[in-house]
């Protein structure tokens, strides 16, 4: 099922750039694009939103204004020019707060905060009964024009490679312009652990270790030095560690 999002905005070109990001990943659909918040208040009540990309500064009545108005909005993801704005932003419990110019990477990790949130909702509000199979956790990554959707459980191993990430799958390797460091706060700390400074893993992925090593399906990678201590105290907290690796 796709996301809905409801675009507002009175700038045409703020809003053509949010529309030409949305439009890059194939699990979300634009329902509406409004240029004011009386435009948008119809529209939330005329149809379903899951999602509002939200200008602040808007005529007749800003978007914090409206915001507190709203009874029942949909998730939303601010969107302006103006820093100041953005204690009052969270104050209203919105997913993330974007400034403009709003790059598409910035934009890629706003949608998967977005993802984040309506996943734990999920996992804590829908009753046992009425779940039929679980949504598995997911991030997007960017290989080349192209935004690609990999599953958290196949990931094997990251690779860090100066400017440029290498995400070993089960099924393919997966090259995105980023760091390190910004995939890694993406992905959930439960499940993958940094054991190089050029190294992720995925914690469920390891089939065995040593101390200088670990292994993953078809992988030996190194162990940091200054990477021991955090490795070897996530391993104990994940299971048994026999005595003197």
């Amino acid at each position: 099922m796709k996301t809905k999002c409801l675009i507002v905005d009175d700038e045409p070109l703020a809003r053509d750039l949010m529309r030409n990001h949305i439009e890059k990943l194939d699990n979300f659909e634009i329902v509406c694009e409004c240029g004011d918040a009386m435009k948008a208040l119809k529209e939330l009540r005329d149809q379903k939103i899951d999602l509002m990309f939200m200008d602040l500064q808007m005529p007749q009545i800003t978007g914090i204004e409206f915001l507190k108005i709203l009874k029942n909005p949909p998730k939303v993801i601010i969107t302006t020019a103006y820093r100041e704005y953005a204690v009052d932003g969270f104050e209203l419990d919105v997913v993330d707060y974007l400034l403009k110019p709003i790059t598409f990477e910035r934009f890629l990790k706003s949608v998967n905060k977005y993802y984040q949130i309506t996943q734990d909702e999920s996992t804590v509000t829908t009753p046992v009964s009425e779940v039929i199979q679980p949504a598995e956790p997911f991030i997007y990554v960017k290989e080349n024009k192209r935004v690609i959707k990999v599953l958290l459980n196949e990931i094997l191993y990251v690779e860090g490679l100066s400017e440029y990430v290498q995400i070993y799958t089960d099924k393919k390797k997966i090259i995105t312009k980023t760091t390190l460091a910004s995939l890694e706060e993406k992905l959930p700390g439960e499940s993958f652990l940094r054991i190089h400074k050029s190294f992720i893993v995925s914690l469920y992925r390891i089939e065995a270790f040593t101390a200088s090593t670990i292994e993953v399906p078809g992988k030996e990678l190194p162990i940091g030095r200054s990477f021991k201590n955090s490795v070897f105290h996530a391993l104990q907290q994940n299971g048994s560690l026999p005595g003197n690796i």
